[in-house]
């Protein structure tokens, strides 16, 4: 069994490998894709948020849900024959350790990891003003500060992003690569920057995510439309439909069971949260970095001693230290 497999239930063919703690048995050493009619292979799905919304509500009160569900699933394989054109390694525990760091996967899976995280604060940073706009509170200084922040963490994004596009390393022949320091660090910050950006969204939109009607269809009975109209309208003039509208696309994003599992996998999508960083120092290792970062705090340390500075352009000052004349 396998987890987890996003996707897994409305795709044609899964693609089977591993990453994370070293393969150490050969039994477990497997690089494949496997179709997803293959006799003996079961999904185990979480709850379909596209289909709860289907139940509950439309389009207008859960306009992601609706859409944009990819589920997820544990990937049980019972007793499941694969056959030997669709196995890319096996066996070499060594060959299947070292697949990750030697295939470019983690460069391009970073490149577009973070491209996509960018483009998904652009639409959230867009609703999060729209929702200010339609309570009113966007003019306050504090809320300004923070929504700036939000925009902060969006331009860190699209700075990686752009970085590791521009700087790339060489690779294979004349061919270059993502530069994976700038992907590395992505998946740190993602995982602090997504869960400060729900929280800033919760802290100054408040009441305004959940002051709302249960259902679109509210709107369309003259009994309540009339009370909808007056009492859950934007600031602004803004009309009750526009601002419901607006909350409900927010909600959606980070309220909602939907939004719920954005925040958990923007926080796990690219390892837990202990080896993303760990991986950085590794890396930092592995390339020399860390050589190169120690060796500038030793050559600062290295210019001064007891007796004060031992290279030649640093001027001593002896003439005026107290400590010098006495």
């Amino acid at each position: 069994a396998k987890v987890v497999a996003t996707g897994s239930a409305i795709t044609n063919y899964n693609f089977i490998a591993h990453y994370g703690l070293p393969i150490k048995k050969k039994e477990f050493a497997l690089i494949c894709t496997v179709p997803m009619d293959a006799p003996g292979v079961k999904l185990i799905c979480r709850t379909s948020y596209t289909q709860q919304a289907a139940v509950m509500g439309s389009p207008f009160d859960y306009p992601l849900s609706s859409r944009m569900d990819e589920n997820d699933t544990i990937f049980v394989f019972d007793k499941v024959l694969v056959p030997w054109e669709n196995v890319f390694m096996y066996g070499d525990v060594e060959k299947i350790n070292a697949f990750f760091p030697q295939s470019g996967f983690l460069p391009r899976f970073t490149l577009q990891g973070c491209t996509r995280l960018a483009v998904k604060l652009d639409f959230i940073a867009g609703l999060l003003m729209k929702a200010l706009d339609a309570t009113g509170a966007g003019g306050f200084r504090g809320v300004q500060t923070r929504v700036g922040e939000v925009i902060g963490w969006r331009n860190l994004f699209w700075s990686l992003t752009e970085s590791m596009v521009r700087d790339p390393e060489p690779w294979v022949g004349d061919t270059v690569i993502p530069k994976l320091e700038y992907g590395l660090t992505y998946r740190m910050f993602m995982q602090q920057g997504y869960p400060r950006i729900k929280e800033i969204i919760e802290q100054d939109v408040a009441s305004g995510l959940i002051y709302l009607p249960s259902s679109s269809a509210d709107f369309k009975s003259p009994d309540v439309r009339p009370y909808l109209d007056k009492y859950v309208r934007g600031s602004e003039g803004m009309p009750a439909v526009e601002r419901v509208k607006i909350m409900k696309a927010l909600w959606d994003s980070v309220g909602s069971e939907f939004g719920g599992r954005h925040e958990l996998y923007e926080r796990n999508y690219a390892g837990n949260h202990e080896g993303v960083k760990a991986e950085l120092l590794m890396f930092a290792e592995n390339r020399g970095t860390v050589s190169s970062m120690k060796g500038l705090a030793e050559q600062c340390l290295a210019e001064y001693d007891l007796d004060g500075w031992t290279v030649p352009d640093l001027i001593g000052n002896d003439d005026v230290s107290y400590f010098g004349r006495s």
